[in-house]
């Protein structure tokens, strides 16, 4: 068994195709439980993002293929399609690849800090299905360990900048005075929370929540001093907005073309701003075809974004070398944990022949035997039999020309040195 991570992100797939991959955050403990079905897998978590979709396992050889057939008949994607945007990484590439994405070093923005979050809770989430064992857990306790280090011991978490940040940066580009702009924020998670205290800083006053439950509208709503709304009254706030930021889990658009057509109208054509953070997409693409929308994907933050990459690099740096030596230490543990299999073994076989011989020796001595008699009997016979099959091994490798065999043997008995 390997350690594997397979998916696509934001490097490797637009949204367009990222979406088609993403994975429904109410359905993925049966996503895990139907991976963890497959022949060629043993553990697994998924993380599902707006920049990527994820598959962390312990698989043999199999892996790659049959993953990626599953995925193309569960999210019913052409294997065109995801041949050009799919990649496998086995074993130490796995395990660095990982580390670099739950520090933020592989995101959208360099260094963003939810990504960790969502990987924690993917790791729950696998936990609770069940299909998480040990070399997993250990996987994930070692990232999250070098991430907090990457977090703690580096500037790259200073002043943070997320994709909630770039798209507000956006909003001041457009408007040149946020005090008097409204906004309207779908969904209530990390994200917009974020976009929500970015949108205060920069001088937004009327913030309007709207969420599938209302709850966690009204929770939020009253932390920014907002309004809050379920997302069947989208279409009553809509027409108030200047500016429109969605980030929810929703498998289907929540905002179509038609009824950003009749706000336009209530609006007299004033211009609105539009950014879709959520992966599947929120609002209809169509959308931007309105001549007085301005609708940005995720993927169009870019340009903001690359401006505080650069800034970011000598940081960056340093996190990388923290993560090689996180993936070298993660390894080594992993290859003395295959040799504490072998040294159990040995230890077992040892101690059989030893019992053996010594329930020999005490009945012996129970029936009147010398003692010294019996002892040098015993030590002998041990002594044969446990280097019996070793013995053999050892004259079959110099009959066959294994040199290599015969000076490990030297070295596993330290012959070299007994003199000393």
């Amino acid at each position: 068994m390997s350690i594997w991570a397979l998916g696509i992100n934001h490097k490797t797939a637009p949204v367009a195709v990222r979406e088609r991959v993403a994975f429904d955050p109410a359905g993925m403990p049966d996503v895990l439980k139907n991976l963890r079905a497959l022949d060629c897998v043993s553990e697994v978590v998924v993380l599902s993002t707006c920049n990527r979709t994820e598959i962390y396992c312990t698989a043999d050889d199999r892996c790659p293929d049959l993953i990626g057939h599953w995925l193309e008949q569960n999210q019913e994607i052409g294997r065109t399609d995801l041949e050009a945007s799919l990649y496998s990484l086995e074993n130490d590439d796995a395990v660095s690849h990982t580390m670099r994405v739950a520090s933020g070093l592989d995101s959208l923005v360099l260094g963003e800090p939810q990504i960790l979050g969502q990987m924690k809770s993917a790791f729950a989430v696998a936990q609770e299905a069940g299909t998480v064992g040990s070399e997993l857990g250990r996987l994930f306790r070692q990232t999250f360990s070098i991430a907090k280090r990457v977090r703690t011991d580096t500037a790259i978490g200073q002043n943070p900048v997320s994709v909630a940040f770039a798209a507000v940066r956006m909003a001041q580009h457009i408007f040149a005075d946020m005090k008097n702009s409204r906004a309207l924020l779908i969904g209530a998670g990390e994200t917009i929370e974020l976009v929500a205290r970015h949108l205060r800083q920069a001088g937004v006053e009327h913030l309007t929540l709207a969420n599938r439950t209302l709850a966690r509208a009204q929770t939020l709503a009253q932390e920014f001093h907002a309004e809050a709304v379920l997302l069947e009254d989208i279409p009553v706030v809509l027409p108030d907005a200047d500016i429109v930021i969605s980030s929810t889990a929703s498998p289907l658009p929540i905002l179509g073309k038609g009824m950003v057509e009749k706000a336009l109208k209530k609006r007299r054509h004033k211009p609105m701003f539009m950014v879709d953070i959520a992966v599947p997409r929120d609002i209809e693409a169509e959308v931007g075809e309105l001549s007085d929308v301005y609708l940005y994907s995720v993927d169009d933050l870019r340009d903001i974004i690359e401006e505080n990459v650069r800034s970011r690099e000598d940081a960056a740096q340093q996190a990388e070398e923290l993560i090689e030596a996180g993936v070298e230490h993660y390894m080594r543990e992993l290859k003395a944990l295959d040799a504490v299999s072998t040294l159990t073994d040995v230890r077992s076989y040892v101690e059989t022949l030893r019992d053996e011989q010594l329930e020999k020796a005490l009945k012996q001595i129970q029936n009147g035997g010398d003692p010294e008699k019996v002892l040098r009997t015993f030590a002998h016979t041990f002594g044969n039999k446990m280097l019996h099959k070793p013995m053999t091994a050892l004259r079959r490798a110099g009959a066959e020309g294994r040199r290599e065999v015969l000076d490990w043997s030297r070295e596993l008995f330290d012959l070299d040195n007994s003199n000393e």
